[in-house]
């Protein structure tokens, strides 16, 4: 099979193009094209999409199997605007229906576990619970590719849900393994609460296994669960964290939402930041450990890396 990889020289989408030049796959990237939107709910966004012009876009397609849809905007602290929903929002539908006209068999769109906000557990089920601008344009996505996918009976239709995706040489991996070594490295006690910090190269496998999966794929795949809880995570990558008490922690994230929606929730993704470090995310297993297609564990690596490079920011 042939791959297409719209957004194949950002963060994740580079990694997937490396896992299929890894599987001796045939693949490519295209950049995806830029849109912008005001409608903000899954019907005027369906119908935007059906205006949209995806010639050009179907031209590019042709001739490949899997399309990958790896694009958007990766800004969790984003406020709402055109550019955001449009790339988060819109594409995943145009791209749908551009790969569903030129013959394409299957699309993955890479969304986020952040959809489903501040549940207690993650889960590939419809539901949403966004509590952001970006988070809220990511389940927007979703919601508009579902109506979009009922009506492409030929293409097959999968979202994955990446949960807190880490990397060498990406941003929030650095940040996270200064905040590590730093005075405010600190878990909510007793600190096992589970951690969905993951790796890219196991989002990669993730999407490599799905795209060469011969049967039936499920409407929504979660990242799987790479094994490390809260103090685990900060201990990879460098830190000994203090354990606070929970209930100091609880009433302490309570009071930054506060504040935060005072200020229309620009604060809101400092606070969410927070609130994973002290008390994590659970998860369900999921379809992929059903199915056997849990990826190799990576993120303590990466972790590990980022502290040296934190420790010694100069390489020597």
């Amino acid at each position: 099979m042939s791959w297409l990889v719209l957004g194949g020289s950002g963060f994740v989408g580079s990694a997937v193009l490396r896992a299929l030049d890894a599987a001796g796959i045939d693949a490519h990237a295209l950049p995806a094209p830029r849109l912008a939107t005001t409608a903000d709910a899954p019907a005027a966004l369906l119908d935007a999409a059906d205006a949209a012009d995806t010639a050009g876009l179907e031209a590019a397609i042709a001739g490949y199997d899997v399309v990958v849809n790896a694009a958007g905007l990766a800004t969790p602290s984003a406020t709402d605007g055109a550019d955001l929903l449009g790339a988060n929002a819109l594409l995943p539908a145009v791209v749908a229906r551009a790969a569903s006209a030129a013959g394409a068999r299957r699309l993955i769109h890479l969304s986020s576990a952040a959809v489903q906000g501040r549940t207690p557990m993650l889960d590939e089920t419809e539901t949403v619970r966004p509590f952001s601008a970006y988070s809220r344009s990511k389940a927007l996505g979703e919601q508009t590719l579902a109506l979009a996918a009922a009506r492409e009976q030929s293409l097959s239709v999968v979202t994955v849900r990446a949960t807190s995706v880490q990397g060498e040489g990406r941003p929030t991996t650095a940040a996270l393994a200064r905040l590590a070594r730093s005075p405010l490295a600190s878990v909510a006690s007793p600190g096992n609460a589970r951690s969905p910090i993951t790796s890219v190269d196991s989002l990669a496998e993730l999407v490599l296994a799905l795209g060469r999966h011969r049967g039936a794929l499920p409407a929504r795949v979660l990242q799987p669960w790479e094994g490390l809880t809260v103090r685990t995570v900060l201990e990879a990558a460098g830190g000994q964290p203090r354990a606070l008490p929970a209930a100091l922690c609880r009433a302490a994230v309570r009071g930054g939402y506060m504040v935060s929606s005072l200020m229309r929730g620009r604060l809101d993704g400092h606070v969410r930041r927070v609130e994973l470090m002290w008390f994590g995310q659970d998860q369900v297993s999921g379809w992929a450990a059903d199915q056997g297609l849990v990826p190799t564990a990576r993120v303590r690596e990466v972790l590990a890396g980022a502290a040296g490079a934190a420790a010694d920011p100069d390489g020597r």
